[in-house]
């Protein structure tokens, strides 16, 4: 697979997870809508933009197995997550449930959130190891009080790599009249997603991770009858009644999409051929495939993994079906972080984050189709030499 990618052949890339990597076909395509869109741009634009992002979020909602209206393309997760949080009424007193495995991002969206209302976040510590899945939603339950308005969780955690049992979650918060936030950046392509079974309240994620679409493509999903709760992190064009009727500009906006679609796709000047790449990335893991390829990363994920702890004599954070594709592998405190990266990609060529999380530094590994074992072999070579010195 590594020829289909555009990586530097001297680097070994065991980091797709911060930022993926799009294939050199799916990247073809992008570079074709962008091509398209500069040719005539007012045409693009002011004309075909609303069908194609309207055509585009087809094959996603098929991917994501949910109903086309209900899901709206979004530059990234971070995105999704700012729109959902600005929208949900929240008032002094009101409790936001995370944990302390959430990504630093949404930890400093939500701060931002209750300094603007009152309300409290609530960062439930889970501790590693991890065990069992039912441990993890008794231990995050019991943070849950009168006063919780929104639980807010990673479907596949960020600094820890964890796959959390969200359906469980999701269906008592329902019950409790909770409001569930998913924030499943890393899950898209790297998990299978039903979102028709999952039922969460909101869900946003990326498609230029682990779905290997280009940079800037995410999307949010909001059940049918919070529609009307979203507000538009922009005020744009979409700002308009469902008429079908021609508005300002000479624009006009498809009467078949809802008031969610319509609010969030079409926001003033921006390229959208990151989302109009999406078909085309979700047609090449197709192609390939990719339940194959996920399955490999995995297995190779899983010995690596081994062999690290092996090498470091720390132990494993969690059950292999907490993991998918990516993992952290716990380094000697007396490492230092900074150094320890710097000499790993300067020594080594080998491109891997550490992590530190609660104040202890980890390894994070990212196994994605262009991997091979040979990828495995020079991170246990470079962390021998490194964990020697």
């Amino acid at each position: 697979m590594r020829e289909n990618f555009l990586i530097q052949p001297d680097v070994v890339f065991l980091n797709h997870g911060s930022f993926g990597a799009c294939p050199v076909p799916v990247f073809e395509v992008y570079q074709g809508w962008q091509r398209e869109l500069e040719s005539q741009p007012v045409e693009f634009m002011g004309r075909r933009s609303d069908k194609l992002l309207d055509e585009a979020r087809v094959p996603l909602a098929e991917y994501l197995h949910c109903h086309p209206d209900d899901v709206v393309y979004v530059p990234n997760a971070t995105v999704g997550m700012n729109t959902v949080a600005r929208s949900i009424p929240l008032q002094a007193g009101d409790e936001i449930l995370g944990t302390d495995h959430e990504y630093g991002a949404v930890d400093l969206l939500w701060n931002f959130i209750c300094e603007k209302t009152g309300a409290t976040y609530i960062r439930q510590p889970i501790p590693l190891p991890m065990t069992s899945a039912e441990d993890f939603v008794e231990r995050l339950w019991s943070a849950v009080t009168p006063r919780t308005r929104v639980i807010s969780i990673s479907h596949l955690t960020s600094p820890t790599a964890l796959i959390f049992p969200i359906a469980e979650i999701i269906k008592r918060a329902r019950e409790a009249g909770i409001y569930t936030l998913i924030d499943g950046a890393h899950a898209p392509g790297q998990l299978p997603l039903n979102l028709t079974e999952l039922d969460p309240d909101f869900y946003t994620g990326n498609c230029h991770k682990w779905m290997c679409a280009p940079k800037g493509a995410g999307f949010l999903y909001v059940r049918r009858d919070l529609h009307a709760m979203i507000d538009p992190l922009v005020v744009s064009w979409g700002y308009q009644p469902l008429t079908g009727q021609a508005v300002g500009g000479g624009l006009v906006l498809s009467s078949a999409t809802t008031r969610l679609v319509q609010q969030n796709q079409y926001q003033a000047t921006r390229d959208i051929s990151a989302y109009l790449s999406v078909p085309a990335a979700i047609d090449f893991q197709n192609h390939h495939n990719w339940d194959a390829q996920r399955a490999r990363c995995h297995e190779m994920a899983m010995a690596t993994r081994q062999r690290i702890a092996d090498l470091t004599g720390l132990p494993i954070v969690a059950p292999e079906a907490r993991i998918g594709q990516m993992f952290i592998a716990p380094l000697p405190e007396t490492i230092d972080p900074f150094v320890f990266k710097q000499r790993l990609y300067d020594e080594f060529m080998v491109e891997a984050p550490i992590v530190v999380w609660n104040n202890k530094p980890y390894i994070r590994v990212s196994f994605q189709g262009y991997n091979t074992q040979a990828d495995a072999d020079k991170l246990i070579t470079a962390l021998q030499a490194l964990l020697s010195d």
